[in-house]
């Protein structure tokens, strides 16, 4: 006896279960499957279909049937047994024999037949022993847990003595206690962040350090964002004189649920707390900090080619002590002679042209210092570049909708150039209005359905040179090509495209 695969099929058609054990292509299978309600035939006593190269062996459990797919040698009355078999443990993990409760306990089902059906043979064991191997506990895996769990816990303490460590620090800062900062003892963390129409950027780049080059700071911008919703010891404390306070905060926490139970997206905002400090919300306490940001707007056409390709960024200063307002900084502009660079008006043009260099005019003039500039600091250097180059698109979409009775299969893929390293990657694609949710069929990553605004987003975590292409494929009612237009895609990169560099080597410092 060889079982191909054992399935619960409901009498539409739709695959709620289903298990192969034996090495067979998946079309072959969803071929084979596809074909069994049309070859149920109505008022007869067999339940079995025999067909050139298979055979299937079936029992109806009211609104189901429980399939066994086999070859044509295999013995009948085993295929009964084993059928039988199986149809006594479907209830004892689905209790209700309804499509809802089977696919919710899918997996628990699909272990359940691997402990009757091994390599498309059936073994010899009863119900209970079934039961028993399913509930068996793994010393490996309780090993696992604890030791992941171990690394959790250690990770906290870690983030909350960050956390502490930063409010002390902005608490001093706030009492005129500067802590005994040196000129260059610290350079804040460089951010970039480029942003698309249709393909969008967001990243967080290199930071500098004093005497070491170039490192990553990205865990000091998550400890400094967990500390803002953190109040600090002076903000415990209730404020007094305040009695029994009426209010809408239940029925605000029912609209809000309501609506993430829709597929919004709800940021929670945290309102500022009596008696903390406006200065705790600097953006950066670091005596220096450049940022760079560069916004790359794309548009491409959807049969091919570029709409639209414009990349603008700038690099700025941000200073928070006057004795460190004199300085220069060395940059390197890369290779690209497409980018345009243009300096601010007090900026020494000469300089830059010749030498790359960010000087002003007047050396003896300080750059403006504290949160003169804005919280985004000075603007020193700006760049601008456009191209109808589409091998230049960091990443590609190719959407192929197709029809098929009252169904439209969708089928997309993206492909990645190798010139960035893209993270958190959500592709989202309009979905004409629907009752529930669309079937995905296969999916390289995660997807969710946003009810509410009709987007089906399909989120890839990281894309490297191990997974430069990838694919989805899902399906929905019948519907016209044009409903799955326009798709925006949004990621995060820590390159940027003009390859702008900032020399620490050559910053240098002028004494008034």
């Amino acid at each position: 006896m060889v079982v191909l695969a054992a399935s619960i099929v409901s009498k539409s058609g739709k695959v709620l279960v289903s298990r192969q054990f034996v090495d067979m292509s998946r079309i072959r299978i969803e071929g084979l499957l596809a074909a069994f309600p049309k070859l149920i035939g109505t008022g007869k006593q067999h339940t079995y279909v025999e067909m050139e190269n298979v055979r299937y062996v079936y029992q109806p459990m009211e609104a189901l049937y429980l399939l066994l797919v086999t070859n044509k040698h295999s013995n009948i009355l085993e295929d009964l047994a084993t059928l039988r078999l199986l149809s006594k443990l479907v209830p004892e993990y689905s209790y209700s024999l309804d499509e809802e409760d089977i696919c919710q306990n899918a997996f628990e089902l699909i272990f359940a037949f691997d402990e009757v059906i091994s390599l498309g043979h059936t073994e010899n064991v009863t119900v209970a022993q079934v039961k028993q191997y399913c509930e068996m506990e793994s010393h490996e895996e309780k090993l696992h847990k604890l030791v992941m769990q171990s690394k959790i816990n250690d990770t906290k303490d870690v983030m909350k003595r960050k956390a502490s460590e930063i409010d002390k620090s902005k608490i001093e800062k706030n009492r005129g206690d500067k802590g005994g900062f040196g000129p260059l003892q610290s350079l804040g963390s460089g951010k970039i962040e480029n942003s698309f129409s249709d393909l969008s950027i967001s990243s967080s780049g290199t930071g500098f350090a004093s005497g070491s080059g170039f490192g990553l700071n990205s865990d000091v911008d998550s400890f400094s964002t967990k500390s803002k919703g953190r109040p600090t010891s002076s903000a415990t404390a209730p404020p007094k004189g305040i009695g029994m306070k009426l209010g809408k905060s239940q029925r605000t926490n029912q609209f809000l649920e309501s609506l993430k139970a829709e597929g919004e997206v709800i940021l929670e905002h945290v309102q500022p707390k009596l008696g903390l400090p406006q200065a705790a919300a600097l953006p950066s306490t670091d005596p220096i900090s450049l940022t760079v940001e560069e916004k790359l707007n794309v548009t491409l056409k959807r049969d091919g080619g570029v709409s639209n390709f414009d990349v603008q960024g700038t690099l700025s200063l941000q200073i928070l002590d006057k004795e460190d307002g004199h300085i220069q900084v060395q940059v390197q502009t890369g290779e690209n002679q497409a980018i345009i660079f243009k300096t601010h008006p007090n900026m020494n043009k000469d300089l830059f042209a010749n030498e790359n260099i960010l000087g002003l005019k007047d050396p003896n003039r300080p750059f403006p210092t504290g949160q003169a500039g804005g919280s985004e600091g000075v603007g020193l250097l700006k760049w601008r570049m456009q191209s109808t180059d589409e091998s230049m698109v960091p990443l590609t979409i190719n959407c192929w909708p197709s029809s098929s009775g009252n169904e439209t299969y969708v089928s997309i893929e993206y492909e990645a150039l190798s010139l960035f390293d893209l993270q958190n990657v959500v592709i989202s694609v309009p979905l004409p209005a629907l009752r529930d949710a669309p079937s995905v069929k296969q999916i390289d990553g995660e997807w969710r359905y946003d009810s509410r605004n009709s987007f089906l987003e399909w989120s890839v975590l990281l894309i490297d040179n191990s997974n430069r292409s990838g694919s989805m494929e899902f399906v929905v009612p019948q519907a016209e090509p044009s409903a799955f237009f326009p798709i925006s895609v949004r990621f995060i990169a820590t390159e940027t495209f003009s390859d702008l560099k900032v020399c620490l080597d050559f910053l240098a410092l002028h004494s008034a």
